[in-house]
């Protein structure tokens, strides 16, 4: 039996977390009625998306002139959006995925949140280039189809083409890797169902669960494909952002066409990532009391990833700053000069506070294990690649070559909408997730109850003294 240092703190806390009371605890969510706060919540987010899905059918109806988009920032508000959606559904994948190939315990109490996440922030994202099109309906033409359907063949020249395969092999891959986790779950709600005389209940997981019996058969071949997905959605992880942030180093736009955006957009994503995850987790675990199972020790660990990546972006972003004046092209540094002194200088700074400054307080572990300081700082993280992505988009295009073509650009009241709209969107999917599948993947916490649990921590020390 393998045994863990008596020294690392545990990943189930509760003294009394037996693998019933497990069971119980995650199901509750499922099986209970939902309380006020998630309610309350809930309306927030629906009234938010319905407003959202009201501004997109006036885009539809009006043309992509309801933008504030102008001769020189053709791409207005959407594509920050989009980029910054994409990121945030980084870390799902990553925490699942990359997190399973290293074998790291601590990712079961959340990764079931943060697959889920991802899925929905996919579909936030997409809503932008699709919406930018402006005549929705030809939107089957960023697709190759043959020739005799009457539209062009695509050109596979365009970073826009590999972002259509990208992040739709990216979305199927997540919706697999979740969905299979899932199904032991369902099973053990099908199971209870069938206890308490629920027909209905016991009807749906029985379809959901797919016949899972929990026999050594079905966890064997469970965990090979659990090991081929995390295999083949790692290198995805970075193939997405990467690409994604092709679409602007292909270029020639100054201070876009730098080969250091791949690996600085991959940083920033999984930066962003982690912090939704956190924003996320920790309203949940007060919202469905699973305060034993999300302990402060993972959000302490998520915390140090989201350290790390913020110092990356930070010297991404200082490298541009040097890149820009050593290059010795004038257009080149008049972009950065303009990015940080120009009138949208306060986009740049708030960035740089954002992203640069303030995870660095993690380095204190005061501030990295106090649960407030952390929800402060998840949504300021976020809000930074925010400014990112809109100081990369407008300070780039706003002031091009041509002085008397020079305009600021700022969002109409419709943009806005439909930003805030894909919030309420990703809340109310988040939120319903929540009330109709266990958010913690139950039958893999379980495999770390004997060497990770407080109770059978204690026990073992006992006996040892």
């Amino acid at each position: 039996m393998f045994k863990e240092a008596s020294i690392r703190e545990p990943l189930i806390l509760g003294d009394s977390v037996s693998y019933h009371q497990i069971s119980e605890d995650v199901a509750r969510s499922v099986e209970g009625k939902a309380n006020k706060m998630w309610w309350g919540a809930f309306s927030i987010a629906f009234i938010a998306m319905l407003w959202g899905f009201g501004c997109l059918a006036y885009t539809v109806g009006t043309g992509i002139g309801a933008w504030g988009a102008n001769k020189t920032v053709g791409w207005a508000w959407d594509i920050t959006n989009f980029v910054w959606w994409i990121g945030i559904g980084h870390a799902g994948t990553l925490i699942s995925a990359v997190l399973l190939l290293f074998r790291q315990r601590w990712r079961m109490g959340i990764n079931r949140s943060a697959e889920a996440m991802t899925i929905f922030a996919v579909v936030c994202a997409a809503i932008f280039p699709v919406f930018h099109m402006g005549r929705v309906w030809m939107a089957y033409w960023v697709m190759p189809i043959p020739n005799q359907f009457g539209s062009l063949w695509v050109n596979f020249n365009s970073p826009l083409l590999w972002d259509v395969f990208a992040i739709s092999t990216y979305f199927t891959v997540s919706v697999i890797f979740w969905y299979l986790g899932l199904i032991p779950d369902f099973a053990m709600i099908r199971d209870r169902a069938k206890v308490a005389g629920n027909k209905m209940n016991e009807m749906i997981y029985r379809i959901l669960s797919f016949g899972w019996s929990g026999r050594l058969k079905d966890w064997v071949r469970f965990e090979e494909v659990s090991l081929v997905l995390a295999g083949l959605s790692t290198p995805l992880v970075f193939s997405v952002h990467s690409i994604v942030s092709m679409d602007f180093a292909t270029s020639i736009v100054p201070g876009w066409h730098t080969t250091i955006f791949p690996p600085y957009f991959v940083a920033g994503a999984i930066f962003s990532g982690f912090a939704m995850v956190l924003t996320l987790v920790l309203i949940m675990r007060k919202v469905l009391n699973l305060e034993a199972y999300v302990t402060v020790k993972h959000i302490e660990y998520m915390n140090i990833i989201i350290m790390l990546t913020g110092s990356l972006v930070g010297i991404a972003y200082l490298t541009e700053l040097f890149i820009s004046w050593y290059s010795g092209v004038e257009y080149e540094s008049y972009a950065f000069i303009n990015r940080f002194s120009g009138p949208y200088w306060w986009a740049y700074w708030s960035m740089m506070t954002c992203n640069v400054v303030s995870p660095q307080l993690f380095w204190f572990k005061k501030i990295r294990t106090n649960l407030m300081a952390t929800f402060i700082l998840s949504i300021v993280v976020n809000t930074g690649m925010w400014f990112e992505r809109f100081v990369i988009i407008v300070t780039s295009l706003h002031r091009d070559y041509l002085p008397s073509s020079w305009t600021m650009y700022s969002p109409t009241w419709i943009e806005v909408g439909i930003f805030v709209g894909t919030i309420g969107f990703f809340f109310t999917a988040f939120l319903t997730f929540s009330r109709v599948f266990p958010v913690i993947a139950q039958s893999e916490l379980k495999t770390i109850m004997k060497i990770s649990s407080k109770m059978y921590k204690n026990k073992t020390d006992n006996h040892h003294h």
